[in-house]
């Protein structure tokens, strides 16, 4: 296929990804100024953050991931929609409403479940840090701002399905836009709460804590609204009734959300543990991997965008029945992706000594950063092809074979090659990112192999 076929899909799928982009960049950016300001306020401030935000991001990212399970089915049933709209099948078509309607409906019940459920296990947990190793102070710092993030996460999850319910849809503006006014909010009140602003005292990674959970819980209020606004997406809310309620849709959800949540589980185990034994060097490589994790979440970021935006145009797509235009929007993203993360990757490699300054003073930092830096860029292109490759799966809805390639991917190659080439090689916090290249090459490979054969003969 030449360039000019391809065109209108790179067109299509990079106006429904920029807004993605722009969220997600915007969520990593906090994360990002997070950890800036936190940093120079203290070295054990940054570790407690870093420490706390690998534990969190564990139960976080897999409820998360539970709740993405809403955007293949709610855009396979507006391409069904469409096809039958194009057909002049009304009657049909109102039918498909009535079922993104109920997909919105008991998405809210999945939420409140997948809530009650990750307070309890996080809860659990905020005793039980003292257990992980980590050096005294850092866990005492960590403590208090632990509990505000795990208080955040419910209205987070509420937001999140919002969001996943109109990507489904088609619309990623929204969420765009609400994402950055709250961020900016949370990094205002970052420095409000962080340093002592406005007649506060300074509270550290306590005030980054409580900055987050004010910012978190306006969000999905503001999503709120913007729904009841707009006439189009009212109209699944106003349709919610006891008639909706339905198991089979909700055990519907859970066989695509568990799975997808499963694969995105084993991925942040995998990061998680590396925070945790990097942790066992020291507090000043524990600081310098959080630098460069901030730094590859920028890229990662865009081919989640990316990725989003082939899962929504790939579900629509295979909802009409049109393979081809399935293949093509996946093909049109996988380039995109490549060009992005050269791009990252050329970024990170060249500015790989500047950017650890931007966090933190302490020399000791600065020179482990700038070389875990080095690896994070050599990093991006098998980050970014299986981010991909598995959006091109969920798409389709196939999500139970890629759990099991995450599975040997993530734990079988990604953790025992990073823990040899750490600790036997004596590589140090770089002999990790090793472990994270090779795994996450796997992972692409596998991925992209499963899609071309579900498709090949379609």
């Amino acid at each position: 296929m030449s360039f000019s076929h391809y065109l209108p899909y790179y067109k299509r799928n990079l106006k429904v990804a920029m807004p993605v982009m722009l969220t997600q960049l915007g969520a990593a950016l906090v994360g990002l100024f997070d950890s800036i300001m936190v940093g120079h306020y203290s070295t054990t401030a940054l570790a407690a953050v870093s420490f706390s935000n690998a534990v969190f991001f564990t139960a976080m990212v897999f409820a998360m991931g539970v709740l993405m399970g809403v955007t293949p089915l709610v855009g396979q049933e507006v391409g069904r929609k469409h096809k039958h709209l194009d057909r002049h099948n009304e009657e049909k078509a109102a039918m498909c409403e009535t079922r993104i309607a109920g997909l919105l409906q008991n998405g809210v019940w999945l939420t409140i479940l997948l809530s009650i459920l990750m307070l309890c296990l996080l809860g659990a947990c905020i005793p039980a840090l003292d257990l992980f190793g980590q050096e005294i102070e850092v866990t005492k710092a960590a403590k208090p701002y632990f509990t505000l993030i795990v208080i955040s996460l419910v209205p987070f999850l509420f937001f999140c399905l919002q969001k996943q319910f109109l990507e489904g849809l088609g619309n990623t503006t929204a969420a765009m836009i609400i994402t950055f006014v709250m961020n900016g909010l949370n990094i205002l009140l970052n420095w409000v709460f962080i340093f002592g602003h406005c007649g506060f005292e300074a509270m550290g990674a306590t005030g980054a804590g409580i900055a987050t959970l004010i910012s978190r819980m306006l969000m999905p209020f503001c999503f709120t609204a913007v729904i009841l606004v707009k006439r189009n997406w009212r109209k699944y809310v106003s349709m919610f009734g006891g008639e909706l309620n339905d198991r089979d849709v909700l055990s519907q959800m859970l066989r695509v959300g568990l799975p997808i949540g499963g694969q995105t589980l084993l991925e942040t185990i995998t990061f998680t543990a590396s925070f945790v034994m990097v942790g066992w060097l020291s507090k000043e490589a524990l600081a310098a991997h959080q630098i460069a994790n901030q730094i590859a979440d920028l890229t990662f970021m865009v081919a989640t965008g990316i990725g989003a935006a082939t899962t929504i145009r790939v579900s629509i797509q295979f909802g009409k029945g049109d393979m081809h235009a399935v293949k093509m929007a996946s093909h049109a993203s996988i380039h995109l992706v490549l060009l992005m993360n050269t791009v990252g990757a050329g970024l990170m490699i060249g500015l790989r000594h500047v950017i650890p300054l931007l966090f933190t003073e302490d020399s000791e930092v600065i020179d482990i950063a700038s070389r875990l830096i080095l690896f994070a860029g050599l990093f991006q292109y098998a980050d970014g092809l299986q981010c991909v490759g598995a959006s091109m799966l969920r798409g389709i809805t196939d999500v139970n074979r890629p759990m099991f390639y995450a599975f040997v991917a993530y734990i079988l190659i990604a953790l025992p090659v990073g823990v040899v080439c750490m600790f036997t090689l004596n590589m140090g916090a770089a002999g990790m990112w090793v472990g994270f290249i090779c795994g996450l090459a796997v992972a692409a490979l596998l991925f992209h192999i499963r899609f071309h054969r579900l498709t090949k003969s379609q």
